[in-house]
């Protein structure tokens, strides 16, 4: 039986819409994640948090360049749609490093995975983002995910699409997302653009109370005046 989410809600200012995807279905089995462990690149780092970063990836370029990635099937091949998808919430370091992989953990119940999908729509990303981040958190997996995808769920974007169609910068997505979110800063927003100068993601930064604050300079992203491209598909 399938499950559809449709939440492309609007509220009261025009042009601006609901972070959650704009059709989601669920369908009756999963793809099951596989173990995702600390490596000799990614080794395990226990180490205090000073601050967080909640990470939002732009689907449509992310299936624009992975589309055949079999991890990539349900957000971009199953008929579903999706604007901006929570990466996930990161813990940062107080230094240059950051925690991550801080506990052994075993795959996630396929319950935890199908609340969280329609936000991060890959099992596996999910998967990951719970053993990376989330075990350093000193949480539960669904505290941990009910903590992101809160924090997604409040978030409104302009439309973006429409911000596509004319010549832009890094600064001008953030300073319209910004006015989109009382409360977020244009100065708590990192934009990242790939390889090919096309929107990739938005980094916004947080203190430990989950509240937005001005992001640490150095700390990613491109600067405000880079132009940028962005990809909106055949719309």
């Amino acid at each position: 039986m399938k499950h559809a989410l449709t939440a492309l809600a609007m509220i009261t200012m025009p042009g601006v819409a609901a972070a959650q995807s704009e059709q989601c279905s669920i369908p009756a089995q999963l793809a099951r994640p596989h173990p995702d462990l600390p490596s000799e690149s990614q080794p395990r780092r226990v180490l205090p948090i000073g601050s967080y970063t909640l990470a939002l990836t732009w689907a449509p370029e992310y299936c624009h360049s992975n589309a055949r990635d079999p991890n990539a099937r349900f957000e971009c091949r199953s008929g579903n749609r999706f604007g901006f998808t929570l990466h996930g919430l990161w813990p940062d370091g107080v230094g240059k490093e950051w925690p991550q992989y801080c506990a052994a953990t075993p795959i996630l119940p396929d319950a935890t995975i199908r609340r969280a999908v329609c936000a991060t729509p890959s099992p596996q990303l999910i998967q990951h983002e719970w053993a990376k981040h989330g075990t350093c958190m000193g949480v539960t997996p669904d505290a941990y995910f009910a903590r992101s995808t809160g924090l997604y769920d409040r978030l409104r974007f302009p439309d973006i699409r429409a911000l596509s169609r004319r010549p832009v910068n890094a600064g001008q997505v953030a300073s319209a997302i910004a006015r989109a979110n009382p409360g977020l800063p244009a100065e708590a927003i990192r934009v990242t653009v790939n390889k090919r100068g096309w929107l990739d993601e938005l980094w916004l930064c947080l203190d430990t109370r989950f509240a937005y604050a001005p992001c640490h300079p150095g700390s990613g992203g491109v600067s405000p005046e880079t132009p940028m491209q962005i990809w909106r598909g055949k719309r």
